[in-house]
């Protein structure tokens, strides 16, 4: 051992990866979460040289507003899979497992068409054997998989949703969907509260800086994005661990690490870069809708300047 020195280190690992609700299979299959809604934050307001003020006496003027708004309903996704010798097996595990899990869904209200099954794959499975100083291929059986689709509307069902899951033998929540049913009544509210700030902003520029500007002549960008919870979820990875530190002698010895977990959190846009935010204060998972407008307006010297 007088070869190896151990250092003692402390890691904290961050990962930016997509996920909703703290878990689901889409959490680690994506990556870039709150830095990737930033980014398309700040393109927006980029303007091209065709978007530029027309003349040197125009002026522009903008407003950028986020909105925090709650989810009516959600679709949890589950993934079920399944193997067997024939497909007649396949089929029967596939069948007798979703009916198990219905039939548990059903005490919980979700019943009918807030239930869909989705055929996916239909697979053959094959091994090696050997035979003499070759490996031949040999089909062995199937896998057929699917998905189950289940609607409801209230985020605490989530929970009893997985645990009925469990029951059967699912652990593969792929994903949560958060559904806003009325998606015009939040862009109205966000282009009156832009429409709001540009003409406090037009005031607060002839007051404090004497130049006078006209009203709004021409819409020169518009521009609107959603960021849900499927796209907003962070991960990182905290641990206190040793760093193993070999010498020529290394290959004496196998190092086995630990595994560690991954944490997942929903890492929402907060208010940096926007002039207002509505419902500010975030205590679960919500779908971000936000506005950049931007106007042009005549500008000229105020009066007595």
């Amino acid at each position: 051992m007088k070869n190896i020195l151990i250092v003692s280190v402390m890691v904290i690992i961050a990962n930016v990866s997509h996920g909703q609700v703290g878990g689901g299979s889409a959490g680690y299959s994506q990556q870039s979460a709150k830095a990737k809604a930033e980014q398309i934050e700040r393109a927006k307001r980029i303007l091209t040289k065709e978007e530029l003020p027309p003349t040197a006496n125009s002026s522009f003027v903008d407003a950028s507003v986020l909105i925090n708004v709650k989810a009516d309903e959600y679709v949890a996704v589950f993934g079920i899979s399944h193997e067997g010798v024939t497909l007649d097996e396949c089929n029967a595990k596939m069948n007798a497992t979703v009916k198990a899990f219905i039939a548990d869904l059903k005490p919980l209200g979700i019943v009918g068409n807030q239930l869909f099954v989705d055929f996916v794959t239909q697979s053959k499975i094959y091994v090696y054997e050997t035979q003499g100083d070759i490996l031949q291929e040999k089909l062995v059986g199937f896998a057929l998989n699917k998905n189950i689709s289940i609607h409801y509307k209230s985020s605490a069902l989530l929970e009893k949703i997985t645990l009925a899951a469990a029951k059967s033998q699912l652990f593969d929540l792929v994903k949560v969907d958060y559904i806003v049913r009325d998606i015009e009544s939040v862009q109205n509210r966000l282009m009156q509260e832009a429409a709001r700030i540009i003409k406090i902003k037009l005031m607060r520029y002839e007051k404090m800086l004497g130049i006078k500007l006209g009203g709004p002549t021409q819409v020169y960008a518009e521009r609107a994005a959603t960021h849900f919870p499927t796209q907003m979820y962070d991960s990182y990875t905290a641990q206190e661990s040793e760093q193993v530190i070999s010498y020529p002698d290394r290959q004496r010895y196998t190092v086995k690490s630990a595994r560690k977990g991954k944490t997942f959190f929903f890492n929402a846009l907060d208010a940096d870069g926007f002039d207002v935010v509505i419902n500010p204060v975030i205590v679960e998972p919500v779908v971000q809708f936000t506005l950049y407008l931007k106007v042009a307006v005549q500008s000229s010297p105020a009066k007595g300047r």
